[in-house]
């Protein structure tokens, strides 16, 4: 699992540990108003239009930059792009929640590290443990089981855990404009993929009922399985503590190839971690759409960027100012962030 942390910034897991070590709750539900305006929650101009220019430009059967619908394929990172990832990617805050919901099982982890610092609260002890910690964290609540025991883990977690700053479900914190942008773009003929360093059986729990994604157009990382019989003749996957793949960085370009088969027309991203996959994006012919959420709201979600522990936006914020990439400021380009408390997904 060395590689999967990395991707998840070891630092990111570290500091936002404190906060993170108890948030219970419930699942809120809800039904979200169907608007004649496809993007409501974007603000007149801006990245709004050159969204509506590019998508009615790449629509008009006969117009010069026509694209077959085949061809419409629209790509998104998930952390930071289509819901929050501060203080801690909300994977990791899920590996930390399960650790706690082990430890009456492993009474001997009361004495160990990391799984002591987690059990007590105390993130300085987290980090004192390291990368080495941080693998056996992930190794203990990611592996050894078979994937519908994790994928049923992942669903209770969502229905129960809590933001702690928000206190809401954490599958409630995904961004109203992007949910707005997704059903825009397949009403338009798109074909949309999640394309996220984050575990590919985690996310596919959440992304058809929070974003609208089937989940075979979820490409993320992935650790090995191992197809296994039961005792009661039921055949099974066990997940296995061994990286099969990366989705994160030149990985994305890699798993879009590899998976999605078509190079996209349109790209999301809010980090570093992006940049090749805007760039792979940027390189075909034809009508191209490059696009970065920059976290610029420390009132309605966070502002961070160049040096952020978590998300960081840097090289590719550079990148967008020289090739002329959309750069969507959360504070001015959305009248909205998050939707109301009560909402139903896509």
């Amino acid at each position: 699992m060395r590689s999967r942390i990395r991707a998840m910034n070891r630092r990111a897991i570290l500091s936002g540990a404190a906060t993170l070590l108890a948030a219970p709750g419930i699942r809120g539900v809800a039904v979200a108003a169907a608007q004649a305006d496809p993007l409501p929650s974007w603000t007149e101009g801006g990245p709004r239009q050159k969204i509506l220019d590019f998508v009615g430009r790449v629509a008009a059967a006969g117009g010069q930059d026509f694209v077959a619908p085949a061809e419409r394929i629209a790509v998104f990172d998930n952390d930071g792009t289509l819901w929050a990832e501060q203080p801690i990617y909300f994977q990791a805050a899920f590996a930390l929640d399960r650790v706690k919901a082990l430890a009456p099982q492993h009474p001997e982890w009361k004495d160990t590290q990391p799984f002591k610092g987690v059990i007590e609260g105390d993130p300085e002890a987290l980090a004192a443990s390291g990368e080495k910690g941080l693998l056996q964290i992930m190794a203990a609540t990611h592996a050894g089981m078979t994937t519908g025991v994790f994928n049923g883990l992942v669903a209770d977690w969502l229905r129960t855990a809590r933001h702690p700053r928000f206190d809401r479900p954490y599958d409630s914190l995904v961004y109203q404009p992007m949910l707005e942008l997704l059903g825009y773009l397949r009403a338009s003929g798109f074909k949309t993929f999640i394309v996220s360093s984050g575990g590919i059986e985690f996310m596919r729990v959440f992304a058809e009922r929070a974003y609208g994604i089937p989940p075979e157009q979820v490409v993320g990382s992935s650790g090995q399985t191992r197809f296994e019989i039961e005792s009661d003749g039921t055949p099974v996957l066990l997940k296995e503590a061994k990286v099969e793949f990366i989705d994160d960085g030149p990985g994305k370009p890699s798993g879009i190839d590899r998976f999605i088969g078509r190079r996209p027309i349109l790209a999301f991203g809010n980090s570093d971690g992006d940049k090749q996959m805007l760039e792979w994006t940027a390189g075909g012919t034809g009508p191209r759409f490059l696009g970065l959420v920059h976290h610029t709201d420390a009132e309605r979600e966070y502002a961070y960027d160049r040096q952020s522990h978590v998300g960081r936006l840097d090289k590719a914020l550079d990148e967008a100012g020289e090739r002329g990439w959309t750069v969507v400021d959360m504070r001015e380009d959305w009248k909205a962030v998050f939707p109301p408390q009560a909402w139903s997904a896509p």
